[in-house]
């Protein structure tokens, strides 16, 4: 999960992040349960944290990429519309 999570994150600006931090998601549901049950005896229930939250920060910069891409398509589109007035309007 923490690589997945750290791929989410290199890979969430360009709007690929959101599949593996999904995985990541997905993986770390089933892995805590794994650590509570197993009651203390496995380990690395610290980078399945870490892989969890670098998986949310995958997501929110997915998100905040898409925002600004939107952003981007409104701009770009309102240069392209011409004013409508004749030529003998102030």
């Amino acid at each position: 999960m923490f690589s997945l999570g750290l791929l989410s994150v290199v890979t969430g600006p360009f709007l690929g992040g959101v599949i593996p931090a999904t995985l990541a998601l997905l993986m770390a549901r089933e892995s805590h349960r794994e650590l509570v049950a197993a009651e203390g005896f496995l380990l690395g229930a610290r980078r399945v944290r870490s892989g969890v939250r670098l998986a949310w920060t995958g997501i929110v910069l997915a998100i905040a990429g898409l925002v600004v891409l939107a952003i981007i398509g409104l701009l770009h589109y309102a240069r392209q519309r011409g004013t409508d007035f004749d030529p003998t309007v102030n």
